[in-house]
């Protein structure tokens, strides 16, 4: 499947941490990223996400590297119970030539006791190979779509280079690849990759991994991230009525945007005090609704509203209402 952001697939292991597993090691969702082959030059991201899976607080009391060719910190230092963060680490690939292996110490603290977890960060560096762009950022796209995005992969000094096969770690990739020059030992192929209609929304980070022909060139790694919108938004996604009298009245106006053509079904959560009309019953792209409170005792208000449409999928969004009666 895909991963969040903050959240990341297991690599292969590249050594094992000395003893039983701690605690410390348990709120680890993988300890090892391996980049595979990168071309010398871009930078190499991660995020080993971390979760507080005790009863009590935990800090991350230190962050610290084997070599000066990665660099990581803690997004965030102390986790309440069920909380979590995230271990950034970056790869400086033009720092070092073949492969290397960079270990990452995290010193956790709870209850005046500290627990050490290693996290390892591995690549081999290569000078005979370039991706243009250095990975396939689809950027921010409307879910239900099928966008493509493309990435240029130049061999150089290896006569009868080729690429022999290409694969997604999500099942909702789908790539391919096609050779466009061959000038004696340069090779250039175009990687392509396009997101699957029913692709879940969110932020998505995950890898494209692509196979040669070239013996002792393992794998290379073509990152791979995407912002998958839902098919509704709306704006503001939160009203303020503002403060009104007892029998007071007041109100305000949303905008439903959607990827095509739909017609609003019902609103739920309104009442007597609270109601919603629409501007149009026809399908369309964009509806705009009026909010209309009526104060009927004094107190805070906070309620939620779900716009519900007669699309397939992801037919419904929320809008948060609050307002104070005086």
């Amino acid at each position: 499947m895909f991963r969040y952001s903050l959240v990341l697939v297991a690599g292969l292991c590249v050594a094992g941490a000395s003893g039983a597993a701690t605690w410390a090691d348990a709120m680890m969702a993988e300890t090892t990223k391996d980049f595979g082959s990168v071309p010398r030059g871009p930078a190499r991201e991660h995020y080993f996400r971390v979760v507080n899976k005790t009863r009590d607080d935990v800090s991350i009391s230190n962050v610290r590297v084997s070599c000066g060719c990665v660099s990581a910190s803690a997004l965030k230092t102390t986790l309440k119970p069920g909380e979590s963060t995230s271990i950034y680490a970056k790869m400086d690939t033009t720092r070092f030539t073949g492969p290397k292996t960079v270990t990452v110490f995290v010193t956790f603290t709870q209850n005046n006791t500290s627990e050490e977890v290693r996290l390892w960060v591995q690549a081999n560096g290569r000078n005979d190979f370039t991706v243009s762009p250095d990975s396939l950022a689809f950027g921010q796209v409307k879910r239900g779509t099928t966008p493509t995005s493309n990435v240029k992969l130049t061999f150089y000094g290896h006569n009868g280079a080729k690429v022999t096969s290409i694969k997604g770690e999500s099942n909702y990739i789908l790539p391919s690849f096609k050779e466009v020059r061959r000038a004696g030992t340069e090779v250039e192929y175009r990687l392509s990759a396009s997101l699957r209609k029913d692709t879940p929304v969110g932020k998505w980070y995950t890898d494209v991994w692509v196979k040669t022909n070239i013996a002792g060139l393992p794998q290379i790694r073509v990152p791979l991230t995407v912002e998958i919108s839902s098919p509704l938004t709306i704006s503001p996604e939160r009203v303020t009525m503002g403060k009104l009298k007892v029998k007071g009245e007041s109100e305000r106006r949303v905008i439903v945007r959607g990827v095509k053509p739909f017609k609003i079904t019902s609103v739920k959560g309104t009442g007597t005090d609270l109601e919603v009309k629409a501007l149009s019953k026809e399908a369309r792209e964009v509806h705009v609704l009026t909010i209309k409170f009526k104060g009927t005792k004094a107190g805070v208000v906070n309620r939620t509203l779900k716009v519900v449409t007669d699309l397939k999928a992801d037919n419904a969004i929320d809008v948060k209402v609050n307002a104070i009666v005086e």
